[in-house]
């Protein structure tokens, strides 16, 4: 699909759960909304700007009908996406400029900003419901987990928290020691068991949900440059328990598989243009993946080229190797009728042609080991490449 013209640094993006729509937040403080279709064409759907400041992030409501925008200017602005226009806004929500905004439940976001400060609000309230002191720095990303109604946030101090919505308490139910490093971003792996947090060394550290928050339990380095966004793949994909998406600084969206560690491919490329947000359309479901520099362009890549490729490559070397294997099997069959016909004497075979004759042994045969599908093909499909936990070394 042709890269989606913004007219100004994108800050964030949005996709509509159900429409082939997508929201972009920029650095003028506009919002533009973009339709667009299979074949690549794409037109603005409405622009806005409900602020002068930048626009640094947005958020969409369960059905669409409502999308959240916060940034420097320190207020929460809702707009009404059926009409185009802003609904509400909230001044100066925080005392420094929001950061992150995130829809936890239908009634409840999350907002972090500058100095470390999160708030929970209930859109239909006036008044914050929560508010969190304990980071110093900059909250960069959030990640909510279903099952146990819980915010995860990351912030620049190097450290993240847990925080448990359901309880009234004003402290983290858990928080992490220090990384000694910007923590920038977070996604979920292994159905939400493991969490893996992009950092500003290029690290992607690991944490397991079942031996606590305290620290993480293995560092995959590589990335030549900070990881500024994270994203899971649909669950569509056979790999998406362990395969993300990342988004580096260096300007190159990449698909990684986690345990075991390995390089799908570049998706991606914005040049020198560092990589700021990237999101997946029709909730997390859909096959077009965005990304968003700084260079003023909205990237759609389908996310089917990709995989699709794999999956048919995949499918081909297992074809081949089947197809050696029978042909293997026939060849060997015929090689044990041979010998066995030459342990059939004749008639008149004298005592020493007993005594010189082998004893047939009958040949065992080989069958080639089942493939095992996680450990990787024969072949190298398209995009795709084999690697050591330090393979982006080379990139």
């Amino acid at each position: 699909m042709p890269d989606i013209p913004c007219g100004g640094q994108i800050f964030d993006l949005a996709f509509h759960p159900t429409r082939s729509t997508v929201y972009t937040g920029l650095l003028t403080g506009e919002i533009k909304a973009f339709g667009y279709d299979e074949q690549g064409n794409h037109e603005t759907s409405f622009t806005l700007r409900p602020s002068k400041r930048s626009c640094r992030s947005l958020e969409i409501s369960q059905n669409g009908d409502h999308l959240w925008a916060v940034g420097k200017g320190k207020a929460l602005h809702t707009i009404d996406t059926t009409i185009g226009k802003v609904s509400e806004s909230r001044k100066d929500i925080h005392d420094s400029p929001i950061n992150r905004v995130k829809r936890l439940m239908p009634h409840m976001l999350a907002t972090g900003d500058d100095d470390g400060v999160i708030k929970l609000w209930d859109p239909r309230k006036p008044d914050v419901l929560r508010e969190f002191t304990h980071h110093f720095d900059f909250i960069s990303d959030f990640l909510w987990l279903e099952d146990k109604k819980q915010l995860v946030a990351t912030s620049g101090d190097g450290t993240l928290s847990v925080l448990d919505v359901r309880s009234k308490k004003t402290k983290p139910f858990a928080q992490s020691e220090d990384q000694e490093d910007e923590l920038l971003s977070i996604v979920p792996i292994k159905g939400a068991s493991k969490i893996v947090v992009g950092t500003q060394l290029g690290i992607l550290s690991i944490f397991n949900r079942n031996k606590g928050w305290g620290d993480c339990v293995d560092r995959v380095p590589g990335h030549p440059s900070s990881i500024d966004a994270l994203c899971s793949l649909p669950s569509s994909y056979p790999s998406s328990h362990s395969t993300i998406l990342t988004g580096s600084s260096d300007g190159l969206l990449r698909a990684v598989q986690l345990l075991p560690t390995k390089l799908i491919g570049v998706i991606a490329d914005h040049g020198s243009f560092p990589i700021e947000r990237i999101a997946i359309d029709r909730g997390g479901e859909g096959r077009w993946v965005g990304s968003a520099g700084h260079e003023e362009v909205l990237k759609l890549t389908d996310l089917n080229e990709i995989f699709e490729d794999e999956d048919k490559n995949e499918e081909a070397d297992e074809t081949s190797e089947d197809g050696e294997k029978d042909k293997g099997e026939d060849e060997e069959e015929n090689q044990e009728l041979e010998d066995l016909s030459k342990t059939i004497e004749p008639a008149n075979a004298s005592d020493d042609d007993h005594q010189d004759s082998d004893v047939p042994t009958g040949k065992k045969r080989q069958y080639k080991q089942e493939k095992d599908v996680l450990a990787g093909r024969k072949k190298r499909g398209r995009n795709e490449v084999e690697a050591e936990p330090s393979f982006f070394s080379g990139l």
